[in-house]
């Protein structure tokens, strides 16, 4: 009809400006106050545990996301974070590090004080470092447990005097940590079973390299290794696992043992990063190739030989991710109030020559590393 102008069929409706959703959109969609939410996400008490369950998880599907920076300069007050990491395995703990600089760096503004300090490698001055910590007035501390039973007072002693402890890469389970954040070691373990069990049908004997196990991520490797092999694999025997603790000497010397004691040996885990000794004693004795060989992580040096199929596959760690998350993880806490997941667990990635040039142009790149 003349004068009316016709909607063409088509034609798509104006879009609303996208916005961040905030806690009055949380508290709409429930029916219930700004001021419940606001006590829901922060963990203030005068909520019941079911009431904050139906917010938090309102607030992920909404897709909440708190204003770090905005909150960080609101509270007008600076934030003592300490980072204790080990020296040694510097494949694993140089990204690890960036993680957490790119994590703190993306959740604040100002006003956050970032303190890195080392010590040689896990077991050797990682306790005396924590337990120098103790009064020193941090709110925070990420910190990778040696010795579980060992770390495990001194991380409740810094909970108890104010500076919350996030555990990345391993943990200390009954300590009073805020949160672990590390990858799933009894999947990883697992897995590097079931990658051996396939290529391995006849019986023969494998051998498990860790650091050590009074290292929790270390244990649950084997732990996860030795039940697959029992469950799946029962013609596969499983010798006594070896420990290095982390030190390259001990473990070339520890892989040439083996191979004197057990020469016809046909599969092999190396369950930490401190894979290189085992792989240059494994070279030494001109067995390169003849052992099926799963290792740990990615670094420029393995790289060569997944190519060369002297490694069958290792299971990537992603260390970026997890100190990313480690800290995020903390100063949500520290800034927002909201409380972490006491565990998160990560899933690691197979890296097999297949897929290895999918990760390998990122080695000299954390950043660029897939999640």
């Amino acid at each position: 009809m003349p004068g009316i102008k016709r909607k063409k069929r088509h034609e798509s409706p104006a879009r609303t400006p996208l916005r961040q959703v905030g806690i009055k959109d949380i508290a709409d969609a429930l029916g219930i106050s700004i001021g419940t939410v606001d006590r829901a996400l922060h963990a203030r008490p005068g909520v019941n545990p079911a009431t904050r369950d139906r917010v938090l998880r309102m607030a992920g599907k909404l897709g909440y996301r708190p204003n770090l920076a905005a909150r960080a300069l609101k509270l007008n007050r600076h934030l003592r974070i300490a980072v204790q990491l080990p020296k040694e395995i510097a494949c694993f703990f140089d990204p690890l590090k960036e993680g957490i600089r790119a994590g703190a760096s993306a959740s604040f503004a100002t006003g956050v004080e970032m303190h890195f300090a080392d010590y040689p490698r896990l077991g050797s001055g990682d306790t005396r470092l924590l337990e120098a910590a103790i009064g020193g007035n941090y709110d925070g501390m990420i910190c990778t447990p040696g010795d579980a039973s060992r770390h495990g007072p001194a991380i409740d002693a810094l909970q108890a005097g104010g500076t919350a402890v996030v555990c990345v890469g391993s943990d200390a389970p009954r300590s009073e940590r805020l949160a672990s954040i590390a990858v799933d070691g009894y999947i990883s373990g697992s897995l590097a079973a079931e990658l051996l069990i396939h290529c391995l049908p006849s019986a023969c004997a494998v051998a498990t390299i860790t650091g050590s196990l009074r290292v929790a991520d270390h244990a649950e490797k084997l732990r996860g290794f030795a039940a697959t092999l029992a469950l799946l694999a029962p013609h596969l025997s499983l010798l006594p696992v070896l420990e290095s603790h982390e030190n390259p000497e001990e473990a070339y010397a520890e892989t040439i043992a083996l191979l004197q004691r057990h020469p016809t040996i046909k599969g092999l885990y190396v369950s930490t990063a401190n894979s290189l000794p085992v792989l240059r004693a494994i070279r030494d004795r001109r067995r390169a190739g003849s052992i099926r060989i799963i290792t740990t992580d990615l670094f420029s040096e393995l790289i060569p030989m997944i190519e060369a199929g002297e490694v069958m596959a290792t299971l990537y760690q992603r260390p970026f991710t997890q100190g990313r998350l480690a800290v995020q993880a903390l100063l949500r806490f520290l800034i927002e109030g909201v409380r972490p997941n006491p565990v998160t667990r990560l899933a690691p990635h197979i890296v097999l020559r297949g897929n290895l040039s999918v990760f390998s142009s990122y080695v000299s790149n954390p950043t660029s590393i897939p999640g």
